[in-house]
């Protein structure tokens, strides 16, 4: 085990990012078509493809599910990872041509400090590119903190990043979470370096610190980043357990509560929150709701630890004014 999502069978993953204009794009790649669906819960998302996640849509597989800084911008980057599927023969059969079926998500990174002259109406944007190289990247292991989608992402008080992490539920399936942190809030408890997720936290995987002695009102105070639309934290759940498309709609669903559980605040009218969840369906069938509720918890508890990683293991950007990274302030 890794402790990253491609510790579920079936899973790759890529990043592509660009330095100059602080963003960047991270895809999910599945070895095979994938039951997927999503559970979108901020107020403020941006999205493409979701619609035909919902558990009455016809198609019910997927080949790849995208992560992207830029805001809407970014949703270009889904052209270039399905240009490279293309290249591979993948996607839905519709008479002789096939469609490579992507979903994705994306983040506002447009105020960290780089050049983004697309934003000024100058110039193409660079995400097609970056869809492209992110998927061809594609590999088992892959960085964690200042790399593709989560090269530009904030939080409230520190530099975000990409964050992953795995487990093996009670009944014996595996399950990751992959998330670009962007939130609108915190993952640390007041001024000090303890993270929210602290409860769930493996091995020292985000410094092992635990919760502070004692957790007064002032750390419970909301602290929140930028102005409306700034924010966003997007993630995919993934298990190789077989599921259903409504089964794994309640995957998304129950994932969100890692956020909840790794954010302050989660979910807010700022945020565009959203958890996809995929099944690649190698290890079989849970046996029975309850079996299905371990990987839906397990899915919430991972979820929860790689928020917190991916904060942890970031960088700060070179620019002034540049929000600090976790270590930069806390050392370690």
């Amino acid at each position: 085990m890794l402790n990253l999502i491609t510790d579920v069978r079936g899973v790759r993953v890529g990043h592509a990012d660009d330095a100059t204009a602080a963003t960047g794009v991270t895809a999910a790649i599945f070895e095979r078509p994938t039951i997927a669906s999503a559970a979108v819960l901020g107020g403020a998302p941006g999205s493409r493809e979701t619609a035909l996640l919902l558990p009455e849509m016809t198609v019910e597989h997927v080949d790849a599910i995208v992560l992207s800084g830029g805001s809407a911008w970014g949703l270009g980057a889904a052209d270039g990872v399905m240009r490279w599927l293309a290249s591979q023969g993948r996607g839905f059969p519709v008479g002789p041509f096939r469609v490579p079926i992507v979903p994705q998500a994306i983040l506002f990174d447009l105020g960290n400090g780089g050049e983004k002259p697309w934003a000024r109406g100058e110039g193409e944007t660079p995400y097609r590119e970056l869809g492209a190289q992110a998927a061809a990247a594609a590999s088992t292991s892959f960085a964690l903190g200042t790399a593709g989608a989560g090269y530009g992402a904030t939080t409230a008080r520190l530099k975000g990043g990409i964050g992953s992490a795995s487990a093996r539920a009670a009944t014996g399936q595996v399950v990751g979470a992959l998330v670009a942190v962007n939130a609108v809030g915190s993952a640390t408890i007041g001024t000090g370096p303890h993270f929210w997720a602290a409860p769930y936290e493996h091995e020292g995987e985000f410094g092992g610190l635990g919760w502070p002695a004692a957790i007064t009102p002032e750390d419970t105070a909301l602290r929140f980043k930028g102005g409306t639309g700034q924010n966003t934290t997007i993630a995919l759940v993934a298990t190789d357990a077989a599921l259903t498309k409504p089964q794994a709609r309640r995957l998304a669903l129950a994932a969100h509560d890692g956020l909840a559980r790794a954010l302050r605040p989660a979910h807010a009218p700022l945020d565009g929150d959203i958890v996809f969840a995929a099944a690649t369906g190698y290890s079989g069938a849970p046996s029975d709701a309850y079996a299905l509720t371990e990987l839906c918890a397990t899915a919430a508890d991972v979820l929860a630890r790689a928020v917190a990683r991916g904060v942890h293991a970031a960088k700060a950007l070179p620019f002034p004014n540049a929000l600090p990274a976790w270590r930069d302030r806390f050392g370690g």
